[in-house]
């Protein structure tokens, strides 16, 4: 059988406790009250920032600095892996 793949970005859920000293820090005013997600609008303006800075051009920097033999040789080692079994990676 296959091995799940878990990918690293995956926010996991708090716990009880938790969620239970959060509600108590909103409650006695030692933290602010949590917004439901619809209801958040606003983004950081430095985090925005950030993701743009090598978001944009970051793809076409690289194109231009590796030579078309090395793109080639990137192409196929990510086919080979892409195409490889489950059972062939471990």
């Amino acid at each position: 059988m296959p091995k799940k793949k878990v990918s690293k970005s995956v926010k996991l859920r708090p716990d009880v406790a938790e969620i239970a000293l959060r509600v108590m820090q909103e409650a006695t005013g030692e933290a602010q009250k949590t917004l439901p997600p619809g209801e958040r609008t606003e983004k950081n303006p430095d985090a925005v920032k950030r993701g743009r800075k090598g978001g944009k051009r970051g793809g076409k920097a690289r194109a231009k600095s590796v030579s078309p033999k090395d793109r080639s040789e990137i192409a196929k080692h990510a086919a080979r892996v892409r195409w490889q079994t489950d059972l062939d990676r471990d």
